[in-house]
């Protein structure tokens, strides 16, 4: 913007310059053509009494030489009759047009080097004498270059103030902008303390746009941490309204006895109350105080991991599922309790979405860049696979969110994967893949390296 106004003050200055420094040129130089051309003729008319009285040449010798131009050898006399006095710079043949043309005017004559100026003059009886001033070129452009020069510097002086002024309302209304824009980038990357100045020595110059602009950010910024701390304030109440629900859910998990289906139920019990306790902590905390997040876990660990949990819940409901591949560890930078949440949505749509005995899959695929993750059923499959993947686009009736699938999708995206559905070639129903990106320098504990598993099938 800054170089941009600059450019339209030198366009515009030029312009108006121009309009008005090219005329006044123009001007300059027929003023010193007429000047030139009026001194010839006052030359000229000096002679006039002395032709008046005596047509002697020697007489008229001493008048030519009296003169400046006479002197400068610029000034001669024809008489009449043909004798001439002085040195002449016209031939018989101009000489006599300029006297047919006008005798009782004279004219100019165009000669080598310049113009002569033929002016008749009457003298004894009736006759007429023509005199004659030669003016050179030079004399004609007498003052026209410094002229020109003094009218170009006058221009130049224009130019370079025009863009001196642009440059600093330039410059004022640039720093204004970079002043908002980095604000703007600040509160986008999470710092929610950053405002725009808009009073005192900082804000001084800037444009009322621009202020105005700047009142608005900080009334949107202050408004965005009130509805932070609001939504903070909120999740944390309602997640303290669960521990009752919650505590009556421990108990009676407490009271079920011994077997498989029992200890899953107090393991989803156990991280249920474990997971309301982190949200209730987040929502609590500061956002500017929350501890850095540490990235990466093992992908095929924590997918066997969650799979086997749901395992027991198959069992129950008699649900033939099979989990295959991922024989060698794969890190990706998410963390274990994200990638672990994102696979409950995942199996947890199977057990929710289709009849009891219905048979899934678990496919893993690790490669150099990254792992696929193919979680297929035997149900009736999507219906319409669009709005099943928007947040809260899902129609998954009572106890539903739609949330799910929104939560894997932004878990793969953020490791610059992607989610797919569609329907599953070997049991018929849906189909859900899932690309996580791997990064070489995510780092696993040593113990996860160590733990790769087998395949797990069971019918």
């Amino acid at each position: 913007m800054r170089w941009a106004m600059v450019k339209a003050a030198v366009a515009g200055t030029v312009m108006v310059a121009l309009a008005f420094l090219i005329p006044l040129g123009l001007v300059v130089q027929h003023t010193a053509r007429d000047r030139a051309f009026t001194a010839a003729q006052r030359q000229a008319a000096a002679l006039g009494p002395a032709l008046a009285i005596t047509t002697d040449q020697d007489a008229i010798a001493r008048a030519l030489a009296s003169t400046d131009a006479g002197a400068e050898d610029r000034l001669a006399v024809h008489l009449p009759g043909g004798p001439v006095v002085g040195h002449t710079r016209v031939d018989a043949g101009q000489l006599g047009s300029a006297e047919t043309q006008g005798r009782s005017r004279g004219g100019t004559v165009r000669t080598a080097g310049g113009y002569a100026l033929l002016q008749p003059v009457a003298v004894d009886n009736g006759r007429v004498a023509m005199v004659e001033v030669f003016v050179a070129d030079a004399d004609l452009s007498r003052g026209v270059g410094t002229a020109w020069l003094v009218l170009s510097g006058v221009a130049l002086a224009l130019v370079a103030v025009s863009v001196g002024v642009a440059d600093r309302m330039g410059a004022r209304i640039v720093r204004s902008a970079r002043r908002l824009a980095t604000a703007a980038r600040s509160l986008g990357s999470g710092n929610l303390a950053v405002r725009v100045p808009v009073d005192g020595p900082e804000a001084a110059g800037a444009p009322e746009e621009l202020r105005e602009a700047a009142y608005a950010f900080n009334a949107m910024a202050d408004r965005v941490v009130h509805l932070l701390a609001a939504e903070r304030e909120l999740a944390a109440d309602l997640s303290h309204r669960l521990r009752t629900p919650l505590t009556v859910l421990r108990l009676n998990a407490a009271a079920l006895g011994a077997g498989d289906a029992a200890d899953a139920t107090r393991h989803a019990v156990a991280q249920l109350e474990r997971e309301v306790d982190q949200i209730i902590r987040t929502a609590r905390r500061d956002p500017v105080d929350a501890p850095p997040v540490v990235l990466g876990c093992d992908a095929v660990e924590v997918i066997r991991e969650r799979v086997a949990f749901w395992s027991a819940l198959a069992e129950d409901e008699g649900r033939p599922w099979q989990l295959a591949g991922g024989q060698e560890p794969a890190p990706v930078p998410v963390q274990r309790g994200d990638l672990a949440a994102a696979v409950d949505a995942l199996l947890g749509n199977v057990f929710r979405h289709t009849a009891v005995g219905t048979a899934f899959a678990v496919d893993l695929t690790v490669t150099e860049d990254g792992v696929t993750v193919l979680v297929g059923d035997a149900g009736p499959g999507f219906a319409d696979p669009a709005p099943a993947i928007r947040r809260g686009g899902g129609h998954g009736g009572e106890g539903s969110t739609g949330l799910g699938l929104d939560i894997v999708r932004k878990l793969a995206e953020s490791t610059g994967g992607d989610v797919a559905l569609g329907r599953s070639a070997a049991l018929g129903g849906a189909e859900i893949g899932v690309r996580l990106n791997t990064r070489t320098q995510v780092e696993l504990p040593r113990q996860q390296r160590r733990r790769s598993g087998r395949l797990i099938r069971k019918d």
